[in-house]
């Protein structure tokens, strides 16, 4: 059994797909671009602040279903530019308890929508 997540504290699906999924146990969240949900679009120009707003987006969504960032076992990071990986690294670091991180994978892609420097994915145990 599944059901869908949806909260108006992250942006609204840009296209036919879910904020996330409900999966019993797991949830699984679909990439979260840094759109500020206040404003509908990107505001951050820096990938500092494109990483912080990603992530509290994902934050948002699974505050929604009851979870917090501790609960996340796997994230996905699609990146603009590979460069900016220890800035991006620095940020996102923030969000997790040292030494208790969640598995991650991370890559260069060729375009993000809207033409985010940063798009994350997140797959968290209930």
């Amino acid at each position: 059994m599944k059901s869908i997540i949806n909260t108006e504290h992250a942006p609204k699906a840009i296209g036919p797909y879910s904020q996330g999924i409900d999966a019993g146990n797991l949830l699984f969240l679909s990439g979260q671009l840094p759109i500020c949900p206040k404003e509908g679009k990107i505001v951050a120009s820096d990938i500092e602040g494109q990483t912080r707003q990603s992530l509290e987006n994902v934050k948002a969504i699974l505050e929604s279903c009851g979870c917090t960032m501790d609960h996340v076992v796997k994230t996905t990071v699609y990146l603009k530019d590979i460069a900016e990986f220890g800035k991006m690294n620095e940020v996102y670091a923030g969000y997790f308890k040292e030494g208790d991180y969640p598995a991650r994978s991370a890559f260069q892609v060729a375009a993000l929508p809207q033409d985010a420097r940063v798009e994350i994915e997140v797959v968290a145990l209930k």
